[in-house]
């Protein structure tokens, strides 16, 4: 699995730059990285200077590097779709939940409770805060359980999605207590107009959409896949947001190490400008002091605006040091010199003699989360039930490959020699 880096603050403090320089950095140093951005404004691409859509593009001058922007607003309309349907039949015609003259059948009290229930649950309340999140979340994981990629950089929206999107689960629990007290109240008569089928559908979509909302929740509190750097300004709005954020993430246990404060008065002889740096300065201790456990990195304003590949490599210098090739083995390894990351590859390969080793890194993994398998000599892993190929030297079959889980590592033995 790849190395996760989230970028997150306030708007407008530098999040898409620091991780689009985060990015081409890790890419020079001989990674394989994603960018990914759930920002509907396109920041991304303007700061790479390259056009990205929902699909990995490469950029070009950065061997490496992929980017895509999110949308995940264009895929409400197709997130449980059978709850959708479920919740026309409910608010239709005829009055209580579409029920017509049958709804005479009814007890009293029943009748007065669906109504009541009905008012509560609309069809726009299908749109729960934080729905958009989990969705940007969830094609994010996607991309993380694919080995193929050794570090993704997500440049988060405003942190207060991303703490919407972590209360999501507990949101869900409470949003589909009134779908089924409604489910309850008019299920004989229901089962008679629609069938069974409807409601049992819609009961497992709840409940497989909130499964995965948990397991995205799971992974970004690994601290050996996830990192959340908090950026910000020196200005007190811009402190405050962030010591709020940093508490609420630590509350959902994200692992939270770094801090950049940006945009930093540079120093210069001049008292207007000494002045506005001192006051910065006390700001930025304060975030010393009351994140004692964070690493507080700060970075000067810069004497022009930040586009362009050669502009976010020098700010990726300022942030990490020089370049240097990354280590051909899993790792971990710890880089830069104001932020901090540990970074491990998602996967290697080598030749011993007649084998074939190929080495996954799955931290946390459960054995039984893992499956391997292959066809017309292809191997696939799967993880969580999504299977990804696992490109060999040679074609090859799941009964010869020798494979073992090493604490995080998926060690595969492939023969290279021919049955």
């Amino acid at each position: 699995m790849a190395r996760l880096l989230l970028f997150g603050g306030k708007g407008g403090v530098g999040k898409t730059t620091t991780s689009a320089a985060t990015a081409v950095w890790l890419a020079d140093a001989g990674l394989r990285v994603l960018l990914v951005s759930s920002d509907p404004a396109h920041s991304t691409s303007d700061s790479l200077g390259v056009e990205l859509g929902p699909k990995p593009t490469e950029v070009d001058g950065v061997p490496g590097l992929f980017g895509l922007e999110m949308d995940p607003e264009s895929k409400l309309s197709s997130v449980l779709p059978k709850m959708g349907e479920m919740m026309n039949g409910m608010n239709g015609s005829g009055g209580l939940g579409g029920l017509g003259s049958l709804s005479m059948m009814l007890d009293p009290n029943a009748k007065e409770e669906m109504e009541s229930v009905r008012d509560e649950v609309k069809t726009s309340d299908m749109v729960i805060p934080g729905l958009d999140e989990a969705l940007a979340f969830d094609e994010l994981l996607r991309h993380v359980e694919d080995p193929t990629w050794d570090v993704i950089v997500f440049d988060t929206a405003p942190t207060g999605h991303t703490l919407r999107f972590l209360s999501l689960p507990e949101l869900i629990e409470s949003w589909s207590d009134r779908l089924i007290r409604m489910m309850r109240v008019s299920g004989g008569l229901r089962s008679m107009l629609f069938g069974r089928k409807e409601s049992d559908a819609m009961k497992d979509e709840l409940e497989r959409f909130r499964r995965r909302v948990l397991h995205v929740r799971r992974v970004l509190s690994n601290k050996e896949l996830t990192s959340f750097t908090l950026v910000t300004i020196p200005e007190r709005m811009g402190i405050n947001e962030t010591l709020r954020a940093h508490e609420s993430l630590t509350e959902y246990n994200l692992p939270v190490p770094n801090c950049l404060v940006n945009r930093l008065t540079p120093e210069f002889d001049h008292p207007f400008l000494a002045n506005r740096r001192a006051a910065e300065l006390d700001r930025v201790s304060e975030l010393e002091t009351l994140m004692e456990n964070v690493n507080i990195a700060t970075m000067e304003l810069l004497d022009d605006e930040v586009v362009g590949i050669d502009s976010l490599r020098n700010v990726g210098q300022r942030l990490y040091g020089e370049v240097q090739k990354h280590p051909d083995d899993l790792g971990p390894h710890i880089i830069g010199d104001a932020l901090k990351h540990s970074i491990h590859r998602g996967m290697t390969r080598s030749i011993e003699g007649d084998i074939e080793r190929i080495m996954l890194h799955y931290p946390g993994i459960d054995r039984d989360d893992l499956s391997l398998r292959s066809e017309d000599g292809i191997l696939y892993v799967g993880l969580n039930g999504r299977e990804r190929e696992v490109v060999t030297s040679v074609p090859t079959k799941a009964s010869r490959v020798t494979a073992k889980l090493e604490g995080d590592v998926l060690r595969l033995d492939v023969p290279l020699d021919e049955e």
